[in-house]
């Protein structure tokens, strides 16, 4: 009793020695972890990421590629291939800057892997067009001034030329088209259409102009094309 009476340890004392000696009793040792549950081999402690070869037919070029299965389409053609054109944005799939077209729809391709895309037609902003031959989307963008910082301006030009292409072959979209023998499209069709890329510089009304143009149609709620709102 007499040893006992010499301990002088604090209520504080003993949490923390109960807390430590608690933590070392949980924490596997390496071999325990290594040799896993009875009968099975061990486990790698940092398996490697698997890597395999895909094949992207961007702007018009057969492209051949070996990546680890976790890239994205948006990394596969800005690291891999440096079409820096397209921008990363968000990163997850709601400011649509990383707009791509593949096999003539457009897509997110910071939501999509590379390796779905194997054997897949990839258009990116550079392959619209070049300085000295601009796709008419991307002259009527700099005619109408449809941008500011142009962060986002790749992904909404490679959206609207996808947004013309939609309603010319009739899909439909969440807000009915005014589609008639000669198409007359509406700023709410539109608007709709091109929701999913973001302008922080909001410079929306220039960006319908723009689109209008190109449309080469009548836009409910606007002047003839061409004209400004």
């Amino acid at each position: 009793m007499d040893d006992l009476s010499d301990l002088k340890l604090s209520r504080r004392d003993l949490l923390k020695t109960g807390a430590v000696a608690a933590t070392a009793a949980a924490i596997p040792t390496v071999a325990t972890a290594q040799a896993g549950a009875p009968g099975m081999p061990p486990a790698p402690v940092n398996p490697p990421p698997s890597s395999v070869k895909t094949t992207l037919k961007v702007n018009g070029q057969r492209r051949e590629l070996t990546l680890d299965t976790r890239t994205t389409l948006l990394d596969a053609l800005r690291e891999n291939l440096k079409l820096t054109g397209t921008k990363k944005g968000c990163d997850q799939g709601q400011c649509g800057a990383c707009t791509v077209i593949v096999n003539g729809r457009r897509i997110n391709s910071c939501l999509s892997l590379a390796i779905m895309h194997d054997g897949d037609e990839v258009t990116t902003i550079e392959g619209l067009g070049a300085p000295g031959k601009l796709h008419p989307m991307q002259a009527a963008f700099v005619k109408h001034d449809g941008y500011q910082c142009g962060y986002c301006t790749p992904g909404q030009i490679c959206s609207a030329v996808s947004v013309l292409d939609e309603i010319r072959q009739g899909v439909p979209s969440h807000v009915t088209a005014d589609l008639n023998a000669k198409p007359l499209l509406s700023v709410n069709e539109l608007r709709e259409r091109m929701s999913g890329n973001i302008c922080r510089c909001g410079a929306y009304s220039n960006i319908m102009d723009a689109i209008a143009e190109v449309a080469g149609a009548p836009v409910a709620g606007m002047p003839v094309a061409g004209g400004k709102a």
